[in-house]
């Protein structure tokens, strides 16, 4: 990855007629029905757009989208990418780097993870305050481009503290269950086992998952503000891990997606256009 790749990239898409987004939209697994509910203006395949990596996972569609979203312009990430499909943690953030330049003012990820917290059920939905990084290896190793930030970014607060509020304060209105807690993103792609979950618990983890954090390393070095929700689609609880299929994870996640589809929708109406 290269500045230049970056850049060249964002006028593509700029040549396309995407301008200026207020948002940008990272969807995760199972959770693609929420991009239905932007008003498309532009859609297309990543297979079409220079420099950017494909996704290989068989329910992540594989595209980006322009539109409207409750009153502002979104850019909506339909599939993301994972260091255990192959891709380099450049590869994975560079669709943030181009987001970024294209003019996104926000950043809302969303995820699907297990949680290791009793009190934090299956189907439910966690905000994302804090992280521990599990993964191999950082998106900002190598060559640093000051363009894009600093060498050594502040990771003191890596969830906006502001989206965080407001996006509490929603569900509260909405009378949506919505916990907080410290998600610890790994490699995958095998799902942990019982000691591993054990071992995570005992460092303070509430919810695991493959994805989100190297999203957010970067755009924290971008000074770009971002929040993340985390789906609960299984259990990592002592006394309560049972055999996993991807086929349990999707349907449990289709069972949230309505509240998290609620939640994003008001919060972005809610932040600065």
């Amino acid at each position: 990855m290269t500045f230049d790749q970056i850049k060249e990239t964002a006028d593509f898409l700029t040549g396309l007629g995407i301008k200026n987004p207020d948002a940008g939209i990272i969807v995760g697994t199972g959770l693609g029905n929420l991009t239905s509910r932007i008003e498309k203006e532009i859609e297309v395949d990543y297979s079409e757009i220079p420099h950017f990596p494909i996704s290989t996972v068989e329910f992540h569609k594989g595209k980006l989208i322009y539109g409207n979203l409750s009153g502002k312009k979104v850019l909506a990430m339909q599939g993301r990418f994972h260091a255990y499909e192959g891709y380099t943690m450049q590869q994975i953030t560079f669709p943030v780097r181009v987001m970024k330049l294209l003019g996104i003012k926000n950043l809302l990820i969303s995820n699907a993870s297990g949680s290791v917290n009793p009190l934090i059920k299956k189907g439910s939905l966690m905000l994302i305050d804090d992280h521990i990084n599990l993964q191999i290896v950082n998106p900002l190793t190598g060559k640093n481009f000051d363009e894009l930030g600093p060498r050594f970014p502040d990771m003191s607060q890596p969830y906006n503290k502001d989206l965080n509020q407001k996006l509490a304060a929603i569900a509260e209105e909405l009378d949506i269950v919505l916990h907080k807690g410290v998600y610890a993103a790994v490699q995958g792609p095998n799902l942990e086992t019982r000691a591993e979950y054990r071992f995570l618990r005992i460092i303070g983890v509430d919810a695991v998952g493959m994805s989100t954090v190297p999203e957010v390393i970067v755009a924290r070095q971008m000074h770009l503000p971002c929040f993340a929700v985390s789906v609960i689609t299984d259990l990592g609880v002592e006394g309560k891990i049972k055999h996993l299929t991807i086929v349990d994870v999707l349907a449990a996640a289709a069972k949230a997606e309505p509240n998290l589809t609620l939640l994003t929708k008001e919060l972005v109406a809610r932040i600065p256009g």
